[in-house]
């Protein structure tokens, strides 16, 4: 079943009934539904759909041309006529077949054609530069590994850099996009699938709504032939040689590892290798590099796990393999059962910051910010390290700042305290602040926030509903 993607295939049909030549760019990282977009898209239309294979020039030649031959208006009823003599004749032929009439030519995983076949980027500069003020063709190059498609296909050193006419970023559902996916989980349920899952749709599909949380945790991570049992890793062994070492810096990050010298001292990794395996997981959309909001070339970066249920398998899953082989589901599942509500920590406050977006989208925040972030550093009052967990800005003179609980006690003033002496290390002259709860908050908070005014208290029944 197709779920979600609206605006993206709207505007891709769109550019399609517009006419002539088009090239679009769609990359995100595995298993977030690219394909399936570019499936749905081509449903109804003429279309060629090619994915490029980790192998040698060859064979991906054979499967290009098979895929063409497959035009049976141009190559006697569909049956093969053997193989081009190069790729260059075969995406000409293409162009040539696109003068007459629309044609969709697709090119799934184009990082493993350009690895076998290291000029193609210069080939397809060559030919579409011939070729597009004549041609209908609709050129499509869709991969996973995001580095290589935002630096070999539209950076500036690319070959093919100013020939694309639009590009998509496929990200993760949102929260809001599972919540309108799903129609029986409960409430509070919704944010622990969201953070199981990461919002990536295949992942979703496997979460069955007539069982519990517990249960979808038990079925899909805790049996050894489940489904997401060996996700992560076998996903790692797909894309990177040395997987041993990518599974360690992931494992680390998980374990709260976030600064360099921190991963190089539980992996025994030195800074250069590590550095270099980081950029890897980066390009692949696994790990992001985060820096303290409003300072962007901060020495001290943070790693982090940007997929969720990256976080939640190398946490839970990987630290319990031997009695997950044992079939020890229920003992497994006793055991993480009280940790996960620390997990969820973080996925609240990705929860939060999307719902302020939304409320920017709809037109119903107090602030129109630019950016959220979170932000750490020193308190030179205290001379301690301290965090925010949301920080937004709309102009110099006003921010946003907010925390974020997800726990099942209420909020106390404290917290609001807190969160108020921090905000003084900003010399902001309008601060608005938001405090986000899973359950609520104490009398005295709410008090003291209706006497402030500037104090915006959300609770997460009021977050889902919105």
């Amino acid at each position: 079943m197709f779920i979600g993607r609206q605006r993206e295939l709207a505007d891709l049909n769109e550019r399609y009934n517009s006419g002539g030549f088009e090239f679009a760019v769609i990359y995100g990282r595995r298993r977030v539904g690219k394909t399936t977009l570019l499936n749905e898209f081509i449903k109804d239309k003429e279309s060629i759909m090619y994915s490029a294979t980790e192998t040698n020039s060859r064979k991906n030649l054979e499967a290009l041309s098979e895929s063409i031959y497959a035009l049976s208006d141009d190559f006697g009823g569909g049956s093969s006529t053997g193989t081009f003599k190069d790729f260059q004749s075969a995406f000409e032929t293409v162009f040539k077949i696109a003068e007459k009439r629309r044609i969709v030519l697709v090119v799934d995983e184009y990082p493993y054609l350009a690895a076998c076949s290291k000029g193609i980027a210069s080939i397809l500069q060559h030919i579409i530069d011939k070729n597009k003020r004549n041609s209908n063709l609709f050129l499509i190059l869709c991969g996973s590994s995001i580095s290589f498609m935002e630096e070999k296909v539209m950076g500036g050193k690319s070959p093919l850099y100013g020939r694309k006419t639009c590009q998509y970023k496929i990200l993760p559902f949102e929260f809001f996009e599972l919540r309108d996916y799903y129609s029986k989980f409960k409430p509070e349920d919704l944010a622990v699938i969201y953070g199981i899952t990461g919002g990536i749709p295949l992942y979703m599909s496997h979460m069955n709504q007539k069982l519990s949380v517990a249960q979808n945790i038990k079925n899909n991570f805790l049996h050894p032939n489940s489904f997401l049992f060996e996700e992560p890793t076998n996903l790692i062994n797909q894309e990177c040689r040395d997987a041993s070492q990518y599974n360690s810096i992931i494992g680390a990050a998980a374990e709260g590892a976030t600064r360099l010298s921190e991963i190089c001292s539980k992996t025994s990794l030195d800074t250069a290798l590590a550095t270099s395996y980081l950029k890897k997981l980066i390009g692949l959309g696994i790990i992001k590099k985060e820096t303290p909001f409003g300072n962007p070339k901060s020495k001290k970066p943070i790693y982090l796990l940007n997929d969720s249920m990256f976080r939640f398998w190398y946490r839970f899953v990987q630290s319990n393999i031997s009695a997950i082989n044992r079939r020890l589901a229920d003992n497994v599942y006793n055991r993480i059962e009280s940790q996960i509500p620390g997990f969820m920590g973080a996925v609240f406050e990705e929860i939060c910051k999307q719902y302020l977006w939304k409320l920017q989208v709809d037109g119903k925040e107090i602030i129109e910010f630019t950016d959220l972030g979170r932000w750490w550093g020193s308190d030179p009052r205290t001379r301690s390290q301290v965090e925010i967990d949301i920080i937004g800005t709309a102009d110099k003179n006003t921010a946003l700042f907010a925390e974020c609980k997800w726990t099942n006690e209420k909020i106390d003033l404290s917290v609001l305290e807190t969160l108020i002496a921090r905000s003084e290390l900003f010399n902001y002259k309008n601060k608005h602040f938001y405090l986000f709860a899973k359950k609520g908050f104490t009398k005295g908070c709410v008090a003291r926030a209706s006497e402030l005014g500037n104090i915006k208290l959300v609770t997460y029944s009021e977050i889902i509903t919105c």
